[in-house]
């Protein structure tokens, strides 16, 4: 598959969603073998070969391709829990407090023939040497970030006893461990600065038990919270979350994300009742039963979402879901100024109406949006509204909220109740990323994720938006504004350096001003490698030498995704 995936590397530079669609199902029925097998809850959405979810297969330069593998054969020593920083280029450890550098080091060693042997026995033809494909692995394709190495080898298990054989032998030859899921985090997650073998879930993606009348469902982590969803409609219930289209439950959980209906239903870490993991000696460890509440002992559950890998590798999940409302209002109204926004988006929380998103999009996303949509909105600072409910209550929170928009100097306050309107307005806000891409083509983009109490809110995207409108760079802001969490898309010309330096110092200023209102540096994305250097501000040494001592306890070999969350100068 070679020359494939070195026209894929050229083809990839095509961000349009219809393109992704199309040439994903091109590689599905390239890398598929047709099988007749009826579709059932339990193999619905089991698939038998590697493929990724469209969303997935987007922007990865042929020059950064071409670097990384110059970078790989380079010589390393042997990883160790405390990393030692690197006298010849920075006094400052990467991913330590005060770093400034992006490109993440690591220490590689040959991968040993007798494990590669036995992987191949576990995992047979679900193996893959091929130097493209380890490339995609070990590059995230929604990031910036990258690293001094790739995976030396990609496995795809099928079961969580093949998962557990993996682990427990890469633990006996010490070798790093890398799980991949959907691979839409931004902040190097998926990284393997040390080399190692790449866990990829894409085979475990089946639905496993739907409990309809406990509104619960148990599935595999590879399978997708869009794929879910389509399953659970004829059942009328739903998940709630929504992150970025592709992105996979097992790494939802590992990254403890959220998304745009979050105010109403919180983040992962509310809506998984139990998971199944295994450790990094090979234990398969249950973490809680089906219970919606337990007292019963330490909550492992919440232990491991938002660990990132770090502490083991998650094969299982349940869920708890949702009915689908029985009635929904979309809104738009736009505003003279981001502040006078967010001021609304506070006022609309402190009113007490259950509002199930609240989304903020500043002038120059809005623009991107019609640029790459053919659309005509006004090009102001916008909120997005949902209401939910019976039609009767959807109706009199729309018509509430309407009053209040005009009290703050809103206008063009329009609502939408068919479905096909409502759809098509979240889904121009869930392109909103490509559409910045579209806007300015070649760029590759830094996304801040700070979050703060919601009163702080208008504080916040008022000291940013000024600081971001006087740089030379676009700048976009979109806002999960019920909840105080907002991002920007900073982009910037990966082949020039002052852009690079100028968007992260934008994304500094941006992390310390949240910082000094008691917020912090990532609401939803996580921390991988681009955050650690801000864990030690935000939580303080002892909380980080808190984590390193269940990380030793856990994974004493330091096996289990090293080198991310926490910062490589913390010691014990």
């Amino acid at each position: 598959m070679s020359n494939f995936f070195s026209s894929w590397l050229w083809l990839s530079r095509f961000r349009s969603s219809s393109f992704k669609h199309s040439f994903h199902r091109t590689l599905h029925s390239i890398t598929t073998t047709p099988h007749k097998t009826t579709p059932t809850s339990s193999n619905l959405f089991n698939s038998h070969r590697r493929t990724k979810s469209p969303w997935t297969t987007w922007s990865i330069p042929l020059a950064l391709a071409l670097s990384a593998g110059s970078l790989s054969l380079q010589p390393h020593s042997d990883p160790s829990f405390s990393e030692s920083i690197d006298s010849d280029t920075s006094s400052v450890s990467i991913g330590g407090k005060g770093s400034t550098q992006y490109v993440v080091k690591g220490s590689q060693k040959e991968l040993p023939q007798e494990l590669l042997e036995e992987l191949k026995i576990i995992c047979q033809d679900n193996i893959s040497l091929d130097y493209d494909e380890r490339y995609f692995h070990g590059k995230p394709q929604n990031s910036f970030h990258k690293a001094v190495n790739i995976p030396d080898v990609i496995v795809y298990p099928r079961s969580e006893e093949e998962v557990s054989k993996i682990v427990k032998l890469c633990n006996i030859h010490k070798i790093p461990i890398v799980p991949y899921g959907g691979a839409t985090s931004i902040e190097g997650h998926t990284l393997s600065p040390n080399g190692g073998v790449c866990i990829d879930m894409a085979l475990m993606k089946k639905v496993k038990a739907l409990h309809v009348d406990d509104m619960d469902v148990v599935v595999d982590p590879g399978i997708g919270w869009m794929e879910l969803n389509e399953y659970l409609e004829p059942y009328g219930l739903f998940f709630p979350l929504d992150p970025g289209p592709g992105a996979s439950i097992g790494g939802m959980c590992a990254t403890r994300c959220s998304g745009s209906l979050a105010v109403r239903y919180g983040t992962m870490r509310d809506n998984v009742i139990s998971l199944k993991v295994v450790l990094a000696n090979g234990d398969i460890v249950k973490t809680a039963s089906r219970a919606r509440k337990s007292a019963a002992g330490y909550d492992l559950t919440r232990l491991m979402i938002g660990s990132e890998g770090t502490l083991g590798v998650i094969t299982e999940v349940t869920l708890r879901l949702q009915k689908i409302p029985q009635s929904s209002v979309v809104a738009m109204c736009n505003f003279p100024s981001v502040k006078d926004a967010a001021d609304v988006a506070i006022a609309t929380m402190m009113s007490g109406i259950q509002v199930s998103r609240v989304e903020l999009l500043d002038e120059v996303q809005i623009k991107a949006i019609n640029i790459a949509n053919g659309k005509n909105f006004p090009e102001s600072p916008t909120l997005m509204f949902e209401f939910i409910g019976t039609e009767a209550y959807a109706r009199e929170q729309t018509q509430i909220v309407r009053k209040i928009v005009f009290e703050h100097n809103g206008s063009d306050f329009v609502f939408a109740e068919e479905p096909e309107a409502k759809k098509e307005l979240w889904k121009v806000r869930k392109e909103a990323l490509w559409a910045c891409f579209a806007m300015i083509p070649n760029t590759e983009a830094m996304i801040s994720d700070v979050c703060v109490p919601l009163s702080h809110l208008a504080d916040i995207i008022s000291r940013s938006k000024k600081e971001l409108d006087a740089s030379p760079l676009v700048c976009t802001v979109i806002a999960h504004a019920g909840d105080g969490n907002f991002h920007t898309v900073i982009l910037f010309d990966p082949t020039k350096e002052e852009q690079r330096q100028e968007a992260e110092r934008l994304n500094h200023f941006m992390v310390h001003a949240a910082l000094s209102l008691e917020g912090t540096c990532t609401g939803e994305h996580g921390v991988g490698t681009g955050k650690m250097k801000y864990l030690e501000e935000e939580l303080g040494v002892e909380a980080l030498r808190t984590m390193k001592k269940i990380k030793s306890v856990l994974d004493p070999n330091n096996i289990m995704n090293p080198g991310k969350l926490i910062p490589p100068h913390v010691c014990f």
